[in-house]
């Protein structure tokens, strides 16, 4: 029911406000304003999103919980949706997600709403195989080596 509200309403606001800043400032500078705040979007996101990307790596690497990087690249993922599609209202919307507040307390918000079971990582020795491993059984036959080998052995052949 809110996604088919959201379908109907927004594209009505959008137009509304359309017709007004048109009215307002003229046709040409409104849609200057709507191609500016695609592009100054693009990059922001752009930006953000790499950096939100290095904090995911960095969860992953330091076995901490992904959560509110993973939740901060989704919403730049939208804000940067918000920000190519044409109009104010979306635009507003877009850009506020990019500030890093805005995203803090909308994650916030959210994670006191949703109900996580459990949530663990375990270090995995090398040595040893996961229970869902898939194990290939194989065989190897060793090729000669060339007379004159024209680069160094690799680490896979015996010399």
């Amino acid at each position: 029911m809110w996604l088919l509200f959201a379908f109907i309403a927004v594209p009505m606001i959008e137009i509304t406000l359309f017709v007004q800043v048109g009215g307002l400032i003229g046709i040409w500078w409104t849609l200057l304003i709507v191609l500016a705040t695609a592009l100054a979007g693009s990059y922001l996101v752009r930006h953000q999103g790499l950096r939100e990307l290095g904090n995911l790596q960095r969860s992953f690497s330091d076995l901490k919980d992904p959560t509110e990087p993973l939740a901060n690249g989704a919403m730049i993922l939208f804000a940067g949706a918000l920000l190519l599609t044409p109009g104010f209202f979306t635009d507003v919307i877009g850009l506020s997600l990019l500030v890093p507040a805005v995203r803090q307390a909308a994650f916030h918000w959210i994670k006191a709403r949703i109900r996580f079971a459990k949530f663990e990582t375990r270090p995995h020795s090398a040595g040893t195989p996961r229970p869902n491993d898939t194990i290939i059984d194989g065989e190897f036959q060793e090729i000669p080596p060339e007379k004159h080998p024209t680069h160094p052995p690799s680490k896979w052949t015996r010399h």
